[in-house]
């Protein structure tokens, strides 16, 4: 236990980094998070293998907690004139503490570059503006909205005037240095008009994390544009001024639409919360079983791992599904769901990453080594495009059959069924492997420790063994265990996995009875 005892106080001298990188699980996009384990790289290397981070780290705002607390958010002219202070206190308020829906919405618009010769992206509308703003605060402000264009528009520069285009959306997650998160959710369109012109991207920044309940936010806004940019106004104050419904409660928010009158939107959350921003469909239709279960076991041991794919959607899909395959254990290291091509370079750190990485990329990213390459394309020759050879024997045997089994169950399910039976699978494995974490956290004077040494010894098969001692090695493992050795003994046990290990317990019992 002298490994795991030496990794904790590195771990707690790397989380004081100010600088973080991140991207829920979220399936969704996000800056990657540098707390991971030590730069290998010499002080040589250090500008070539982290080039990205600094690049990165310009766009970064440093917005933390306290700081976005005290920005006044002036509302719209046209609100202030018609609500009385208390409706503005109270709005405020919400703000603050981040019960509001969304931050804001923007529309980012391709706009030809001073030569003529490339486009790049601009954000043409915002709302709500912020006024009232300091210098740092404008600056900082101009930082996040720079890394909003990059985001919807990651491809970089080289596009081209289109006749037709199939909208998109996915997601991105904006990491503060303080690690808190904003989820950015796009939808790219071909706006209205005649003869060629480029797509525009629709982004809204959220704190909340749902993103089946922002695509269907999208089909309103993209609704009323395509009446007017005026109609979205209204109905994004609307959104604004309502409440985030809790899992499974619905919202409805009135709106008028000119020639059809007013129209009641219902904006529903789902019963299982932590996984409202995930859809496993997009995953098992790019991977067989079989192919889960191998990058699966890489992220368990928190591996380097790239997903390629064309489509921006299913990369940031199939990302964030990776991540929900960890619960009730979170990814702590680098996780970007989409990689502007001005940031590539990240693939040569030598810390832990999800990537997800457009296609035409590939090739800056295969000479890499030590890392998994997992193609998503409908078209491909070979999924595992590089992979470091082990993938295959990192999870038990027997545990990898059970959670085969498991899968196939999953035909003709709505989305939310899907999810609740894929994530039944994998969280078994986690109960199964390391659900007698509480047995071996001994207690005193109201702090816990955990034992490493005996919590190992008490696992029978010596496969699972195996396997558990490189998994408790891990970050993921390091902090959900310091979690539980704050917890007080007489404190309320809650959560799905605590549920789920006390059915296990119970049914071995009765099985041993018998």
């Amino acid at each position: 236990m002298g490994d795991l005892l030496t990794r904790r106080g590195r771990l707690s001298g790397l989380r004081s980094l100010k600088q973080r990188w991140s991207g829920q699980p979220t399936d969704n996009l996000v800056f990657p998070d540098v707390s991971g384990k030590p730069n290998a790289a010499g002080p040589g290397e250090e500008d070539g293998r982290l080039g990205a981070f600094k690049r990165l780290s310009t766009l970064l705002p440093s917005l933390r907690k306290g700081k976005k607390d005290k920005i006044k958010d002036a509302e719209p002219a046209e609100m202030l004139q018609s609500s009385s202070g208390a409706d503005t206190m109270s709005v405020q308020h919400r703000y603050a503490s981040g019960q509001y829906f969304f931050e804001y919405l923007v529309v980012v618009s391709l706009k030809k570059t001073r030569d003529g010769g490339s486009y790049e992206p601009q954000i043409t509308y915002q709302f709500p503006k912020k006024d009232g703003m300091v210098k740092y605060q404008k600056e900082e402000e101009e930082k996040t909205l720079k890394a909003i264009t990059l985001f919807c528009f990651p491809e970089g520069i080289s596009w081209a005037p289109l006749t037709e285009y199939h909208s998109e959306t996915f997601s991105f997650v904006l990491t503060e240095v303080d690690g808190s998160r904003r989820n950015g959710y796009c939808r790219r369109l071909l706006p209205g008009g005649k003869g060629a012109r480029p797509p525009e991207a629709y982004c809204i920044i959220s704190s909340l994390a749902c993103f089946g309940l922002f695509s269907k936010i999208f089909d309103e806004v993209e609704k009323r544009r395509q009446i007017s940019m005026a109609m979205i106004y209204p109905f994004m104050q609307k959104l604004r001024e309502a409440s985030f419904p809790a899992p499974g409660n619905t919202v409805e928010i009135k709106s008028f639409i000119p020639e059809s009158g007013t129209e009641i939107i219902r904006l529903t959350r789902p019963l299982d919360s932590w996984l409202e921003h995930v859809n496993f469909e997009t995953l098992f239709q790019c991977l067989t079983d079989k192919e889960v279960l191998l990058v699966f076991g890489a992220a368990v041991l928190e591996r380097r791992i790239v997903f390629i794919a064309e489509e921006l959607g299913k990369l940031s899909q199939v990302l964030h599904a990776v991540t929900a395959l960890l619960y009730p254990f979170t990814w702590q290291h680098t996780f970007i769901s989409i990689v502007p091509e001005i940031l590539i370079d990240v693939v040569m750190a030598p810390t832990p990453y999800l990537l997800g990485v457009q296609k035409c990329l590939l090739d800056q990213v295969t000479d890499q080594s030590d890392l998994l390459v997992v193609d998503l394309s409908a078209d491909k020759k070979k999924t595992f495009i590089a992979s470091i050879g082990d993938e295959e024997s990192i999870l038990p045997p027997k545990l990898q059959t059970e959670i085969l089994e498991a899968l196939p169950r999953r035909k003709d399910l709505s989305v939310e069924e899907l999810n609740h039976v894929v994530s039944e699978a994998f969280l078994q494995f986690f109960v199964k492997t390391v659900g007698h974490f509480k047995s071996h956290v001994k207690r005193s004077g109201g702090h816990g420790v955990f034992d490493g040494r005996s919590f190992c010894k008490a696992i029978e098969s010596r496969t699972t063994r195996h396997f558990v001692k490189k998994f408790i090695q891990t970050q993921m493992f390091d902090l959900f265990i310091q979690e539980v050795e704050k917890q007080q003994p007489s404190g309320p046990q809650q959560g799905i996995f605590h549920r789920k290990i006390l059915e296990h317990q119970e049914k071995r019992d009765r099985t041993r009875k018998h």
